[in-house]
């Protein structure tokens, strides 16, 4: 009997995280074990991708413990981060694994951000492969990165349905919904914004997300009081999928004003709740969010998106239609099978060039 085939995964922070990253990294884990491979899993600290000196030689040490033998897929929140010169004497075969670039976070500064990616290219170049999330991000390390076309593979978010799942039962008035980290890159604050100029109509909000940057949950708490919105919009901090599911039956429909995607996994569950989505033109979004099942504007232009807003409150006919349409995207979404042979492919070769990402 031939024996399975064995990696490593690192991951910094707790994996049961409810974010997108960590819930694709989860989810990623699953197929991978459903498909036959012995995962173990890494633990690696939780400060990453600003690493304390503790976090950063824990990380190594762990990566330098595995046999040449054992491949490692390594979240790119930490792969980028990691100590160039110490991460190119880790004998097993490394792989990145990009959501999305560190150095795209907005509000860093500019030298931290120039030194972010030259840390980024430079760990890049000492991966065997590099797996990202969508095509978006794969056209970017090509042209950003200098990674070669023949070193990236395209692994897509699946998406798992749920057969016993509860009808809709949308709450009153109208539930807005946005779901997303508490950090500037969710663009929060522009939703906050363009809510404050439809007060006019009958809706309330939830913004659900893990709190992440302490200046940004400040900022946005101190926002809604300014905006006078405490009593329509309420921040839920992190929560369970089952309560995250229920506000999903029970929204009309998502909003989520970022900045940056590089993928953005939460749409493909906003659709799969049949959800009419507002968002932003940016990044992976609208590879990602079908144009008839959604109003996507500039990002951080607040009067766009208000006007964004008020046309699917005010308008049951064009919800309707963005509803059926996110319903039908949905459907045609595919599980996580094919991201685990992406994956395995990189792990354990041979690799070939993807034919998804024009050259």
């Amino acid at each position: 009997m031939t024996a399975p085939r064995a990696m490593a995964f690192a991951v910094p922070g707790d994996i049961e995280t409810v974010t997108g990253g960590y819930l694709y990294d989860r989810r990623l884990a699953d197929a991978l074990v459903a498909s036959g491979i012995d995962l173990h899993h890494l633990t690696l600290g939780d400060s990453f991708p600003h690493p304390t000196a503790r976090d950063m030689a824990d990380a190594l040490a762990q990566l330098d413990r595995l046999p040449a033998s054992c491949p490692a897929l390594v979240d790119g929140l930490a792969f980028g981060a990691l100590d160039t010169g110490r991460l190119s004497k880790v004998r097993a075969p490394l792989v990145a694994l990009v959501h999305h670039p560190l150095a795209l976070e907005p509000g860093l500064e500019t030298a931290q951000a120039r030194e972010m990616a030259a840390r980024e290219m430079a760990n890049l170049a000492l991966a065997r492969h590099i797996v990202v999330t969508s095509p978006h991000i794969a056209r970017l390390l090509e042209t950003e990165y200098g990674v070669a076309h023949d070193r990236i593979g395209i692994a897509k978010p699946g998406f798992v349905r749920n057969p016993d799942a509860e009808p809709r039962r949308a709450a009153t008035p109208p539930l807005i919904l946005s779901v997303g980290l508490l950090a500037r890159r969710k663009g929060h604050d522009i939703l906050m914004r363009a809510l404050a100029q439809i007060t006019d109509l009958d809706w309330q909000s939830v913004i659900v997300g893990r709190k992440h940057e302490p200046d940004t949950v400040r900022n946005l708490r101190e926002l809604r009081e300014d905006l006078g919105l405490a009593a329509r919009v309420h921040l839920t901090g992190e929560i369970s999928q089952t309560r995250l599911d229920a506000l999903y039956r029970e929204a009309s429909l998502f909003a989520l004003a970022t900045r940056y995607e590089g993928y953005g996994i939460v749409f493909d569950e906003a659709m799969g709740h049949a959800l009419p989505i507002v968002s932003t033109r940016a990044g992976a979004t609208p590879d990602t969010v079908p144009q008839a099942a959604s109003l996507l504007v500039p990002p951080d232009d607040v009067d766009a998106f208000a006007d964004a807003l008020r046309r699917l409150l005010g308008d049951p006919c064009l919800r309707k239609a963005c509803s059926e349409a996110a319903r039908d995207a949905a459907a045609r979404l595919g599980g996580w099978s094919h991201a685990a042979e992406v994956v395995s492919a990189a792990l354990f070769g041979p690799i070939v060039a993807n034919a998804d990402v024009p050259k």
